[in-house]
């Protein structure tokens, strides 16, 4: 053990002593460097004398170097005011090409000159700044080089402006123009190049580089297709103007595309992709055109003409969707011509025009049917001889002709369009329905004058044409998208409500008409005289006049001859059971309740007869048979044995459920032989079985009002009271 420590310590003393050595031989070493920066300061000092005679030399050699440039450019710059006048001919004589190689020799010149006076010319200097004096002296003597470039330029465009006629007669000027643009192109690259990588003694970019003409060339072409564009005004494409307007664009557009398809691409370089250019360039104009067009104030078929053309023509095989241009771009690449914001905008102004067009027709054919109305003459008659005017089938087409129309811009417009309609539609035939009201009240104004002979006739001629114009209605609505309904916010237009209450307004009217005629002859109906006489002529003239009314409901259209057939059956009926519920006649014994029965049997006879042959003449059955009423009638007032009476009531009210005791209690007063007792009993029966109506029934004697008793003159006595 003791041995390995010793070993241990011997090392490290030797490794001590190694370093101590080491730090002797450095100190030696760092004195002698010390030494030797002494003595070579020593030296600097001496030599800073002759450096400052250096500096002298270095401005005399910079002088030197630029007197030197000015002599050899001294030729160059006697000739230079000798070749811009000669360039400037060469460029009003459209001899691009050698003017723009002058014009370039010349910037060589300038450029030369200026960094030549930089002093990066001489051998062995790093060159000085060119004062801001001797510059501007430099570029004041080389003026005319920017005069030049900028009528190089403006010579340059108007040819590449006017390349499409250039192409069809001689392309030389335009491919001139072409090379000179590469040129420059070029140019700008390499300086911009030299610029990046030359590291510190590189060249600055001359004055106006790069310039871009490339660019400047697609620029010029945008706006030589703009231009065609920009002399468009509104006054000059009113009405049919703004159509032809558009066809002339179609027709220049695939005329100046076929034009650099087939001469213009081939005068560029292929990487130019011309006519996608030109593409662009035209698409981008047209919307700046039709956003232009889209906020005039047009009218409906100006606005068609914009939407057509926009929606159809522009991206059909006549143009955008052409397959030689399709090749070249898709139409989703360049977009929608308009946006869809202002195409809603058009729809809408559309809608609205027509809309407006619309009502001033409707409101011109409403009046002329109220002044048909007034003619001293039946109504026209159809193919099939029912009577109409010439009011559905202006309103008809019309409707029609506009959703027509309309589809041939989209199925969202004509939408609209019908929904429009369907409202104006509404609105003529509440007014309509107005107009048969006032219509009414003037013929009973006029009546005693008799002005108005074919009143009646009109009347149906009124409910034929809603008829016409509710099946008109129905095919609008068919035509109708299922989305449709969603895109309106509106209230949906409900013309067909409103042809049905016109059409119920117009057959109440023909019933009022219809009981004007029949009263003389009703009230000669069911009183003692009447009785007495026996004579059935009252009654038939009062079938003449149904007659009469029946072969006029023929030249209405179905159904509403049927409803009308009906209603005519429904009113004579209605009005007889009034007449008996006056009591002009109450019986006084059993042969005058014989008699009255056996007349009222004879009547229903023959008004039964008069409408089953009507009705089997018009090929109809009638689901209403209110004239089964007056047989039930005569057979309660022919009923000999009163104590039967209760029974006679139930099976009345089993048959008519709407029948009251009031209804009740003149029947019996008419009879003339019901005790206080029977009457009391049947009254009590009928209080107490009041069926319900059953559905489908239509109530009869709730249009039958009984007349109120008048009550007997008595003096105030006290029983009285």
């Amino acid at each position: 053990m003791l041995p390995f420590l010793q070993s241990v310590v011997q090392s490290y003393l030797e490794g001590v002593g190694w370093g101590l050595e080491q730090l002797r031989e450095a100190r030696e070493e760092l004195k002698e460097v010390s030494r030797a920066l002494g003595k070579a300061g020593v030296e600097s000092s001496r030599n800073a004398e002759g450096v400052k005679a250096l500096e002298m030399m270095r401005e005399v050699s910079v002088n030197h170097c630029q007197l030197l440039a000015a002599v050899s450019n001294l030729p160059r710059l006697y000739s230079v005011q000798s070749m811009v006048s000669e360039t400037e001919r060469l460029v009003e004589s459209r001899r691009l090409l050698e003017a723009h190689a002058r014009l370039m020799e010349l910037e060589c010149w300038q450029d030369d000159i200026l960094w030549q006076l930089h002093g990066a010319g001489a051998p062995g200097t790093a060159g000085t700044a060119l004062s801001t004096q001797d510059e501007e002296l430099v570029r004041n003597y080389f003026s005319g080089v920017g005069k030049l470039v900028e009528a190089l330029g403006k010579e340059l465009w108007a040819v590449v402006g006017s390349g499409l006629a250039l192409a069809r007669q001689n392309p030389t000027p335009f491919v001139s123009a072409v090379r000179i643009v590469e040129r420059e192109e070029a140019l700008d690259q390499a300086m911009l190049e030299e610029r990046g990588g030359a590291g510190g003694h590189s060249r600055p970019l001359p004055s106006g580089r790069p310039r871009c003409w490339r660019e400047r060339f697609f620029q010029v072409l945008e706006e030589a297709v703009s231009a065609r564009f920009r002399s468009v005004s509104y006054l000059h494409t009113r009405g049919p103007g703004l159509a032809g307007h558009l066809s002339a664009l179609q027709h220049g557009i695939m005329g100046d595309l076929a034009t650099v398809r087939h001469l213009l691409d081939h005068c560029v370089p292929p990487h130019y992709n011309l006519t996608r250019a030109y593409l662009r360039a035209c698409h981008r104009c047209l919307q700046s055109h039709l956003g232009q067009v889209s906020g005039w104030e047009l009218e409906s078929g100006e606005i068609f003409a914009v939407l057509n053309w926009v929606l159809h023509i522009y991206n059909s095989s006549d143009m955008m969707g052409h397959p030689d241009l399709m090749v070249e771009m898709e139409s989703e690449e360049l977009g929608p011509l308009i946006s869809q914001e202002c195409l809603e905008q058009l729809q809408n102004k559309y809608v609205h025009s027509v809309r407006k067009s619309v009502s001033e027709w409707m409101h011109k054919a409403l009046e002329v049917e109220l002044t048909d109305w007034q003619r001293d003459q039946e109504p026209d008659t159809d193919h099939e001889g029912f009577y109409l005017t010439s009011l559905p089938t202006i309103i008809t087409q019309m409707l029609e002709e506009n959703a027509r129309v309309a589809l041939m811009v989209s199925e969202s417009l004509r939408d609209q369009t019908i929904q429009m309609g369907l409202y104006e539609m509404e609105n003529l035939l509440n007014r309509f329905r107005e107009a048969l009201v006032e219509f009414g009240k003037e013929h009973r104004r006029d009546q005693s004058t008799n002005q108005n002979k074919f009143y009646l006739h009109y009347l149906l001629a009124s409910i034929s044409n809603c008829i016409i114009l509710k099946t008109s209605t129905e095919s609008l609505q068919q035509q109708l998208s299922s989305r449709s309904a969603s895109r309106f916010s509106r209230t949906p237009p409900g013309p067909l409500a409103a042809l049905d209450r016109a059409v119920r307004r117009a057959c109440r009217l023909v019933m009022d008409q219809l009981l004007l005629e029949l009263q003389p002859f009703l009230q000669g109906l069911l009183s003692r005289s009447w009785l007495a006489q026996g004579d059935v002529m009252v009654t038939l003239k009062l079938c003449g006049v149904l007659e009469r009314h029946f072969e006029l409901y023929s030249r209405v259209r179905p159904p509403c001859r049927q409803r009308l057939q009906e209603e005519c059956q429904w009113l004579t009926v209605v009005e007889y059971v009034r007449v008996l519920m006056q009591k002009r006649l109450v019986c006084r014994n059993a042969e005058e309740r014989r008699q009255l029965a056996q007349r009222m049997a004879l009547d229903a006879q023959h008004l039964r007869d008069l409408f089953q042959g009507l009705v089997e003449v018009e090929g109809s059955v009638s689901e209403v048979n209110p004239m089964a009423l007056l047989p039930v009638l005569a057979d309660f007032i022919r009923l000999k044995d009163p104590s039967m009476l209760t029974l006679e009531v139930s099976g009345l009210v089993a048959k008519y459920p709407d029948i009251s005791d009031e209804h009740v209690s003149v029947l019996l007063d008419v009879r003339g032989d019901v005790s206080r007792d029977v009457r009391g009993t049947v009254l009590d029966l009928l209080e107490q079985s009041t069926p319900p109506l059953p559905a489908g029934y239509r109530p009869i004697f709730s249009d039958i009002l009984v007349p109120t008793p008048s009550m007997p003159f008595c003096l105030p006595t006290a029983k009285c009271a």
